[in-house]
C-alpha cells in the first residue's frame, strides 16, 4: 500500500547512497528537490559534484554507515552487490535502518539482502522502471515496481516510497519473482534485440521508414547502459535464460519459413 500525498506519515529522510553512478546522481536530484539530505559513497570520487548538489560525499565507509541515515539506498551494479554489501561495516550501524535497494533484477539482490544484512534491519526492494533518459522530463506515469520484504518502520518504508509516488509515478506492488518473471520478457529482450541491432551496426539512411527509425532509437538507448547492466539482467535473472531460448527458436522458426517460401519462389519460376 502506497503512501497518500496527504498521509501524516510522510516526512523528510536522511538517506544514504551507496554507488554514486548515472542513476545514483539522477535519483538523487529529484530527492534533493523533495527537501530530503543526502549523504553518498562511491567506488569514484564524486566529492565536487556532491558539493555542487549538498550532498555530503564520504570516501570512508566507516564515516558513511555511521552518518545515522533513515535510509540507505543501494545504486551499485547487480554484479558487484555482494562485494559490495560485505564490504559495508555493518557492525556501525547506530540504529535499525532501512536499506532498498533500485537494481534491475530483484530475486537475487533480494536473498543477498536477506543474508548479509543485520536482522534488525528492514529490506525495500524496488526497481523504478525508467532512467536519466525516460525520466528526464519527470516521472509522471513512470512505472515503480517494490517489495516489502521485511519491514518493521513503516513510516520511513512510506515516506521512501512517498519520494516516487509524489512525483506521478504508477506504483506497482509485486514479488521480486514476479518481477523478474516480467522483467526477463520485457527488459531483458529490450535490451537483446537493442544489443543485436548494435552488432549489425545499423545507422539511419535516406529512406528511413518509422519503424526503422524506432529501431535505430532502440539501439541507440541500449547501448548508452553498460555491458555489466546488461550481463547482469541475464545472470542474475533466472527468467532471461529461457527468453533467450525462445528469442534463437522464434529466430529459427522465422527463417525457416522464409526459406520455404524461397523454395516455392524457385520451383514456381522454373519453365514447365
Amino acid at each position: 500500500m502506497a503512501v497518500s500525498s496527504s498521509s501524516p506519515l510522510s516526512r523528510t529522510l536522511r538517506i544514504g547512497i551507496v554507488g554514486f553512478g548515472p542513476f545514483g546522481q539522477f535519483l538523487a536530484k529529484t530527492m534533493m528537490k523533495q527537501g530530503h539530505t543526502l549523504t553518498a559513497t562511491s567506488r569514484s570520487d564524486h566529492s565536487q559534484l556532491c558539493a555542487r548538489l549538498g550532498i555530503s560525499f564520504f570516501r570512508g565507509m566507516n564515516e558513511f554507515i555511521e552518518a545515522e541515515n533513515d535510509v540507505i539506498m543501494l545504486c551499485t551494479s547487480i554484479l558487484s552487490l555482494t562485494e559490495v554489501l560485505e564490504s559495508l561495516p555493518l557492525h556501525c550501524l547506530k540504529r535499525p535502518t532501512l536499506f532498498a535497494d533500485v537494481l534491475s533484477v530483484k530475486e537475487g539482490p533480494r536473498e543477498v539482502l536477506l543474508q548479509v544484512l543485520p536482522e534488525e534491519s528492514d529490506v525495500l526492494c524496488t526497481h523504478p522502471m525508467f532512467g536519466p533518459e525516460s525520466g528526464r522530463d519527470g516521472w509522471n506515469g513512470l512505472a515503480f515496481m517494490y517489495e516489502r520484504v521485511r519491514i518493521r518502520d513503516e513510516a520511513t518504508c512510506s515516506s521512501f516510497l512517498h519520494i516516487f509516488e509524489s512525483e506521478g509515478c504508477r506504483m506497482l506492488e509485486m514479488s521480486c519473482e514476479e518481477h523478474d518473471k516480467l522483467a526477463a520478457r520485457s527488459q531483458f529482450l529490450t535490451h537483446t534485440i537493442g544489443r543485436i541491432l548494435s552488432e549489425m551496426e545499423i545507422e539511419p539512411t535516406p529512406i528511413d521508414t518509422k519503424g526503422f527509425q524506432t529501431l535505430i532509437q532502440l539501439k541507440d538507448s541500449t547501448i548508452r547502459d553498460s555491458f555489466d547492466l546488461y550481463s547482469g539482467l541475464f545472470v542474475h535473472n533466472k527468467f532471461a535464460k529461457q527468453e533467450l531460448n525462445n528469442l534463437v527458436l522464434a529466430f529459427e522458426k522465422v527463417k525457416q519459413k522464409l526459406e520455404e517460401m524461397n523454395e516455392k519462389s524457385d520451383l514456381s519460376m522454373q519453365p514447365l
